[in-house]
């Protein structure tokens, strides 16, 4: 599938995906992964990492939401294989909520191009600064010494009115 938007190609099955496992000794991503059934299957043939991902939501609108889809994503994976996110990370505390909900790590896109475009290498720099300070931030308020503690928080459901908001165990 191309993540232009342009071309996609319906032929692309798991079929191919295997193929390519049995082409390389590299390590596989697979991006795009939104319910757990494909992840089950992706790490059944062997990549080694799945992202969770609705392509920021450009390709199918309505798709569900790469943060939604996480949980039950990163519980069907198990271990087996890294559990990445993409999509929607803003802030340090979007980093936050996706480590809680079962990230082993998130992939940053527009805000890194929008420090870019705003400043060149200083503002991607800059941008990437005032995320890892968001994240300490987060970490300091949600009770955690780093972000290896972030996979002991709970996540709240959304409100109405109130954001997802990461809290320690035991603390509701």
């Amino acid at each position: 599938m191309m993540h232009t938007g342009e071309a996609f190609d319906p032929a692309l099955t798991w079929k191919d995906v295997a193929w390519l496992r049995g082409q390389t000794h590299l390590p596989i991503v697979l991006k795009g992964v939104l319910h757990p059934d494909d992840a089950v299957q992706a790490i059944e043939i062997g990549v080694d990492a799945i992202t969770v991902s609705n392509h920021g939501g450009r390709q199918l609108d309505g798709a569900i939401g790469s943060l939604t889809a996480l949980p039950a994503v990163a519980a069907a994976v198990e271990g087996r294989a890294q559990v990445l996110m993409d999509s929607g990370i803003r802030s340090g505390a979007d980093v936050l909520k996706a480590l809680a909900l079962g990230a082993s790590g998130v992939f940053i896109g527009r805000p890194v191009l929008w420090g870019l475009a705003a400043d060149g290498q200083r503002g991607v720099d800059r941008v990437l600064q005032v995320m890892q300070t968001e994240l300490e931030d987060a970490l300091a308020l949600s009770g955690c010494v780093d972000v290896r503690r972030a996979r002991h928080l709970d996540v709240l459901p959304r409100s109405s009115s109130a954001p997802v908001s990461p809290v320690q165990r035991g603390s509701r």
